[in-house]
């Protein structure tokens, strides 16, 4: 009886890790809501909107200053997609090996769960240029950010 018992244990330990983490797994709304959001600060060139979706907890000073500053658009970038996408082999390879520009190692505080793809387009005087950002994006209680990465101790 207690072979079947630890075996039943077993199936439950294993089915309630599986519900934990689809439940703090993101849904379609919360996702929407974080691209509505996140498009509407964007358009508005609202600074303060968008440096409130970062996850600075840990945050290497260096990294979040150029993280705040590589934020708000120019003031000719028109938006023209901004979409919310699974992360990619690529993608988890580039967080493992994460270093900073001096060759340091790096590291997400929270375990990115997607990437934030933004194209832009701008036309100047001096003609047209377009270009594109990612970020990557977390979770922390129940909301969507996106992680400021903090330097390996």
């Amino acid at each position: 009886m207690s072979k079947h018992m630890g075996a039943l244990r077993g199936i439950v330990i294993a089915t309630l890790a599986a519900t934990a983490s689809i439940a703090f797994a993101a849904t379609p709304a919360q996702e929407k809501a974080f691209v509505d959001n996140y498009r509407k600060a964007f358009e508005t060139k609202d600074a303060k909107a968008l440096q409130a979706f970062l996850y600075t907890k840990g945050a290497d000073p260096r990294a979040l200053e150029f993280y705040k500053m590589m934020l708000v658009p120019d003031a000719d970038d028109k938006l023209t997609s901004i979409t919310l996408v699974d992360l990619t082999a690529e993608d988890v390879k580039k967080l493992a090996e994460g270093k900073t520009p001096e060759g340091k190692p790096m590291k997400m505080n929270l375990k990115p769960i997607k990437k934030l793809i933004i194209k832009t387009n701008s036309k100047t005087a001096n003609g047209s240029s377009s270009g594109s950002s990612e970020s990557f994006i977390a979770e922390s209680d129940g909301k969507l950010v996106m992680p400021v990465p903090a330097l390996e101790k």
